[in-house]
């Protein structure tokens, strides 16, 4: 595409696509004023834009580039496939040789079925949890984003509008860490709640057993305990979130980094769950579970074997845990040097660490996040607020992250003590996802 037809597609982009990106978080009002508005290819942990600048990316499709950009492997056996055909009338033989390696490596998984995006597998377990108990209430943990762009998540959001209030209703919430909130739950909805969902962890650890507690109350309950490991799954290790802490969800949900950017999400878990979803038992009415056309394509499913196998080969977690404690330790120094610990914070596990921004009172703060990331993107790093370490995120990456971050903590550093961030702003702050109105 010549540069001219580029410019004139950006700039009616608004109108070509609601939000001008198929996810909020790639949005306009998610990053400064100066990050590119298109990406244009990628390579290991680089990415290029409309105009050729060439950056070092941490935001890695939202967490999906879990290998790097175009990453050999990968798109080696991907084309492989491609050249045997991507779609048919009947099961291909890569669906079963891929649901067969993952109930080997997944813990606590009988049975898998595939889908092509997170949403899709995290709205199936909660159908699944209701046609098993028989309950319709829902509980999520408030503490944790996003698990869903459907009715019975994205109702509880600011961003509530075309959700009917009688879904509304159906789901409740309770806070991370706090296990009496759920306590009350189940006892103001006795025998009601279909499941609880939610993060082993996102920016804070468990404390007091509270994972474990969380799961004897659902078992006590009778409800369905399902862990969605979307972020967690294949990036803290091949066994996930639950294999770390010891823990034993009924199903759970993954995506992202299990393809290496490709498009493949998996619903996995107990049998006598999954199987309400199939065509053999004649115990229970059957679920109308997963039934998409391309939830099972064999582009993306190639995809997964080959980042699968290149995780294991290669100890590829081992390396997220390694560079992830580099940085960590790195700009916990930064951040301190500058005396700017009150104002900039580094939160999370090493695989999936992120930074918070706070004004005087301690409250999340826009503008501050926005002069950070400005100063970020204009030393030529695309960084959103997260690290998704790669395997193509070495020493090299590292070091010159932590260079180019030194240089923007300082310059925020005068910003705030010279009370001097208004006039830093080159356009509007940054914006969160689930705001009612624009």
């Amino acid at each position: 595409m010549n540069k001219s037809k580029l410019k004139k597609l950006i700039d009616k982009r608004h109108r070509l696509i609601p939000g001008a990106a198929h996810t909020y978080s790639k949005g306009d009002d998610q990053f400064p004023a100066n990050a590119p508005k298109v990406i244009i290819k990628g390579a290991g942990a680089y990415v290029w834009d409309e105009n050729g600048k060439k950056y070092l990316d941490w935001c890695m499709g939202l967490r999906s580039v879990s290998l790097g950009h175009c990453y050999k492997k990968v798109n080696d056996a991907v084309s492989r496939q491609m050249k045997e055909g991507t779609n048919f009338g009947r099961p291909h033989a890569i669906e079963f040789e891929l649901a067969d390696y993952l109930i080997k490596v997944l813990p606590a998984t009988q049975m898998v079925k595939f889908a092509k995006n997170g949403s899709t597998v995290t709205t199936a377990a909660i159908k699944l949890a209701r046609a098993h108990t028989g309950r319709k209430y829902i509980a999520f943990c408030k503490d944790h984003p996003f698990f869903s762009y459907d009715d019975w998540f994205i109702g509880t959001t600011a961003c509530d509008s075309g959700v009917p209030e009688e879904i509304r209703k159906l789901t409740l919430c309770f806070r991370y860490n706090d296990i009496s909130t759920l306590e009350k739950l189940f006892n103001d909805y006795r025998n009601k709640i279909a499941c609880v969902i939610m993060e082993a962890a996102t920016s804070e650890p468990p404390r007091d057993n509270f994972l474990k507690s969380v799961q004897n109350l659902c078992h006590a309950n009778r409800a369905v305990f399902i862990l969605d490991e979307m972020i967690t799954g294949f990036r803290w290790g091949l066994g996930g979130a639950q294999k770390y802490f010891g823990i034993k969800p009924d199903l759970s949900t993954y995506g992202k980094g299990i393809a290496n950017g490709y498009s493949l999400a998996v619903l996995a878990g107990r049998r006598d769950i999954m199987e309400l979803g199939g065509i053999i038992q004649k115990k229970s009415p059957k679920v109308f579970l997963i039934s998409t056309t391309h939830g099972a394509e064999t582009i993306s499913l190639a995809a997964g074997m080959a980042t699968i196998e290149e995780m294991k080969n290669k100890r590829v977690t081992d390396h997220f845990w390694k560079m992830g404690k580099l940085l960590q330790n790195g700009l916990q120094k930064l951040i301190a040097k500058r005396g700017i610990e009150n104002h900039v914070k580094v939160f999370g596990f090493p695989p999936n660490l992120s930074m918070g921004f706070f004004d005087k009172k301690g409250e999340s703060s826009a503008l501050i996040r926005t002069v950070f990331l400005q100063e970020i993107v204009s030393r030529n790093i695309l960084f959103q607020g997260y690290f998704a370490v790669s395997f193509s995120h070495k020493r090299k990456e590292i070091s010159d992250t932590l260079k180019v971050f030194d240089q923007a903590l300082s310059k925020l550093a005068v910003a705030i003590s010279d009370d001097k961030l208004e006039k830093e702003l080159i356009g509007p702050t940054v914006k969160g996802v689930f705001q009612k109105y624009n």
